[in-house]
């Protein structure tokens, strides 16, 4: 898919990170994985992302990362997928080609790992991923990578497949500069964990759609949620904030992780044998099981 075509789709409705199931041996499970993104690509998601953040990503060696997209690609019909990518510039760069090569539409540029970096450094880490492929590139501002807007505009000058601005920093002053500066030149995309709790705000920020973690377990919810906050029907977001959105936010809170934890076991309760989350994040407890499944009762499939 040309850059430009996804920048398109991207902007034109609800992305989602699809979760990465595990077999007993701890391994990809493929058929589970093509059985959940298949009943997922039957609502009107705008972009499906392959190994991203939810999909445990951290967790996954590179070298698994090309058959998830493939995987994506066979079952996500029409939908663009975007892969995961990340770690260190000369890893990121291997990740990013491999997925291309697997059929990607684009690349999520998940943070560097471990340590801080100055900007000069984050703009010679980004330009080499982008201009390592030929595919669309979204760069996440998040904890250690914070792209400040003189440095994205530079990155924009030399990366013409540079497209998206993903934000999880929560730091809605940078993220109103970085929309002033750069216009429409970027897709703008809501990324804090449970993004539905921040989403009116980021549309007054210029943000036109977000990520939903969700959308693995409660499609139709998460969607409609989406649909309402669009046409400015506050009311009905509130309901659905006090209903669904607040009551998993406790649950998410009760552990460090459970922000991709509670998502898996969501979908497990949906029926789809996921697996565990990997190592070094931890699966909810056998009472959080059950306030999952009561959470979702009546939203189940």
């Amino acid at each position: 898919m040309d850059p430009n075509d996804l920048k398109t789709a991207l902007g034109s409705g609800l992305l989602s990170f699809p979760v990465t199931p595990f077999g007993e041996d701890g391994a990809f499970n493929r058929p589970v994985y093509e059985d959940h993104v298949g009943w997922l690509a039957g609502y009107p998601a705008a972009t499906l992302f392959a190994a991203g953040g939810t999909g445990e990503f951290f967790s996954l060696k590179p070298s698994e990362i090309p058959e998830i997209v493939t995987a994506a690609k066979a079952s996500a019909g029409d939908i663009p997928i975007v892969s995961g990518c990340g770690y260190g510039t000369e890893i990121a760069v291997d990740i990013a080609q491999a997925a291309e090569k697997a059929g990607a539409d684009g690349i999520l540029l998940i943070p560097h790992y471990l340590i801080d970096a100055p900007q000069e450094g984050l703009y010679a880490h980004v330009k080499k991923v982008c201009q390592s492929i030929g595919i669309g590139v979204m760069v996440y501002n998040r904890d250690n990578s914070i792209l400040q807007p003189d440095t994205l505009a530079r990155l924009c000058d030399d990366c013409p497949n540079l497209i998206a601005f993903k934000d999880g920093s929560g730091d809605i002053g940078l993220v109103r500069q970085v929309t002033a500066k750069m216009g429409d030149r970027l897709m703008y995309l809501g990324g804090m964990p449970t993004a539905e709790l921040f989403a009116e705000a980021y549309l007054g920020a210029g943000f036109t759609t977000y990520s939903s973690a969700v959308f693995n377990f409660v499609p139709g919810l998460a969607i409609e949620f989406y649909d309402r906050l669009r046409a400015g029907d506050r009311a009905h977001c509130e309901k659905i904030l006090n209903e669904f959105f607040y009551p998993f936010m406790e649950i998410r809170n009760r552990s460090k992780g459970y922000a991709v934890s509670a998502i898996k076991a969501g979908v497990r309760a949906q029926g789809f044998a996921v697996g565990p989350v990997r190592s070094p994040l931890t699966d909810l407890d056998e009472a959080e099981m059950g306030m999952m499944a009561d959470l979702i009762a009546p939203y189940k499939r």
